[in-house]
């Protein structure tokens, strides 16, 4: 089933998600949502608080999203390494319209659960380390236009209240 993705400035991507202490039969149908949702999106990953579930759950798939070949789900992920450093362009399915530039760490090591409750291990770089660090820092709050300069920042939340006060007067 998708589920309609959250937009910023909703609170719950503010939010830190809450560690999920069980995986039931509830959680695996809510990574499979999110999973059909990332990809009618045209998109690479998906925390579950992009689609108004705080807890910590992701979805991602670098190989979307067209050929969905390399889908998987990491419940309480969290980056246990860092290092080195590289700049991309960035986006977010959560952020209207807007694209910019974030330095990240070049390689992460991602330890979290699949959804069978196997431990796993993750050593990343490139666009999978980008996307892992994008979509842990949805779970604890963070979006990327909170890793932009400031001004960048103060254009795009201008912009983002416009397109606010548009959509209330329709």
């Amino acid at each position: 089933m998708t589920r309609d993705i959250v937009k910023y400035p909703h609170p719950v991507l503010a939010q830190k998600a809450a560690r999920i202490e069980e995986i039931t039969p509830e959680i695996m149908a809510l990574a499979s949502d999110m999973a059909e949702t990332m990809y009618v999106n045209q998109g690479i990953g998906l925390a579950a608080n992009q689609v108004a579930e705080p807890v910590r759950l992701i979805t991602v798939d670098i190989s979307g999203p067209d050929k969905r070949e390399e889908l998987f789900a990491l419940v309480n992920p969290e980056i246990v390494s860092a290092e080195g450093e590289t700049e991309t362009e960035e986006g977010c399915l959560s952020v209207k319209d807007y694209r910019s530039n974030v330095v990240r760490a070049e390689k992460v090591r991602v330890r979290g659960l699949d959804l069978s409750g196997n431990e796993v291990c993750l050593d990343a770089e490139g666009l999978l380390a980008v996307c892992l660090q994008h979509e842990i820092d949805h779970l604890e709050g963070t979006l990327f236009i909170d890793r932009i300069s400031r001004l960048k920042r103060a254009l795009y939340d201008k912009r983002a209240r416009k397109w606010a006060r548009k959509a209330d007067q329709d």
